[in-house]
């Protein structure tokens, strides 16, 4: 009798203490989640048919890009004039997640998205992570006015809507929701934020390719060899070259920001001279194969020998274009940095071709952003399970190896990558030289 009086209490105490307010948390951000990734979706869906468009229509108007200084000249005018609150991008996101101030306002998405697809239409090489993301943020933040939500849950919210514009832009969900609580805090992973995260993922991902039918890329690695000693040895300098190229992006990125920052006082004219430079080298070169996403190259990198010096010219290319002031995101440039190099290091290492270059693709956005989680889901989710040891281990060498660096230079150390550097912990990569 006292045995089962026990078990009932134990039962009622479960009941109230931990089942209940996991149902209503669930309840809660199945709601809002839900919400946040049918717009997050929806908007990644529009953004990637006007880039689409874009692309295309540069692409067969190369004229266009002796334009990209006046372009410049409109995105940096724009920006200046109405966007000085959100001019700061991916960082505001992380800034606003350490430091709750105000809500990022709505503006940001609508300025992003005219930002990315002017610098695209015109010649810029950039990517559209950057732009997904900002969306997502922006739109989901607005849910802290409207529903009058703490600032614990505000972070919860961000960190939905980068879940969901990542996860829709590349059709990648588990990647998506991985990446947003990966990238807050280098080392660190937020789990409190883990059922939102991956709800808005999955959500904004249906909506994106399926309600609206956006379709992605889709790239093969048509043979993976068997895991053994010597195949997997040989993964180790590879992942070496991909975080060394990760960091060399950043490193790159940063510098013309800083260049650009330093000599030139008006904001407005960086990308005109950023412009001036970027169309003045596509034309003296003959070709635009380095502007753009440049996905037809990515794609070749998996199939043919490309040009060694591939990944060194988009590096070149989007550091002098993002560091300029033109809008978009780095993860698509990555993704072809890290191809191109996968596909010169076939002619080194015996492993094939397109495993390689899918393993770059991954490794240097992993080296370039800290997410090596992140960055072995998205391996998974785009080649197949069976590349997940390859791509797996390529990206954490690749993180390990690009050292306290990454394009984001406010995300914040909150486990440093070797014990040497525990004098590194609670800094943020801005403060790293």
């Amino acid at each position: 009798m006292l045995k089962r009086i026990i078990e009932q209490l134990r039962l009622k105490q479960f009941l109230q203490l931990e089942f209940l307010p996991s149902l209503l948390f669930t309840s809660k951000w199945l709601i809002i989640a839900t919400a946040v990734g049918l717009l997050a979706g929806a908007a990644s869906a529009i953004f990637l048919i006007s880039l689409k468009w874009a692309t295309n229509y540069r692409e067969a108007n190369i004229w266009l890009i002796a334009l990209l200084p006046l372009g410049g000249l409109i995105i940096g005018w724009v920006y200046h004039k109405f966007g000085e609150s959100v001019v700061k991008g991916n960082n505001q996101l992380l800034e606003e997640f350490y430091n709750p101030l105000k809500v990022i306002p709505l503006r940001m998405a609508p300025l992003v998205l005219f930002g990315t697809v002017a610098t695209h239409l015109f010649g810029g090489s950039a990517g559209r992570e950057g732009t997904a993301v900002q969306m997502g943020g922006a739109i989901a933040d607005q849910f802290t006015k409207w529903f009058k939500l703490t600032a614990q849950d505000r972070k919860t919210l961000i960190t939905i809507g980068v879940a969901a514009g990542f996860a829709s832009v590349f059709g990648t969900p588990l990647a998506g929701a991985i990446f947003a609580l990966e990238w807050l805090v280098i080392g660190r992973i937020r789990y409190e934020s883990i059922l939102p995260a991956f709800l808005g993922a999955y959500v904004a991902d249906y909506t994106c390719a399926q309600l609206f039918e956006v379709h992605h890329t889709a790239y093969i690695i048509p043979y993976i060899p068997e895991i053994n000693l010597i195949n997997t040895l040989w993964i180790i300098p590879a992942g070496i070259c991909f975080g060394l190229a990760g960091r060399l992006f950043a490193k790159a990125t940063h510098f013309w920001s800083q260049l650009f920052g330093k000599f030139i006082d008006y904001p407005p004219l960086r990308p005109v001279i950023g412009g001036v430079l970027v169309a003045a080298t596509v034309f003296a070169i003959g070709t635009t194969k380095y502007i753009g996403l440049g996905i037809p190259t990515i794609v070749d990198a998996f199939n043919e020998n490309l040009p060694w010096y591939d990944f060194l010219a988009k590096i070149g290319f989007t550091s002098l274009t993002l560091g300029a002031g033109f809008k978009g995101g780095e993860v698509t440039p990555l993704f072809y940095t890290g191809a191109t190099l996968g596909n010169a290091l076939s002619g080194i290492i015996p492993l094939p071709m397109a495993l390689l270059a899918g393993m770059g693709f991954v490794g240097v956005f992993s080296g370039a952003t800290n997410t090596p989680l992140a960055c072995t889901l998205m391996g998974i989710e785009l080649f197949g399970a069976q590349s997940g040891v390859y791509v797996g281990l390529a990206c954490v060498v690749a993180y390990i190896f690009s050292g306290h660096a990454g394009i984001y230079n406010s995300q914040i150390i909150g486990s440093p990558k070797h014990r040497r550097f525990e004098g590194f912990k609670g800094k943020n990569l801005g403060k790293i030289k």
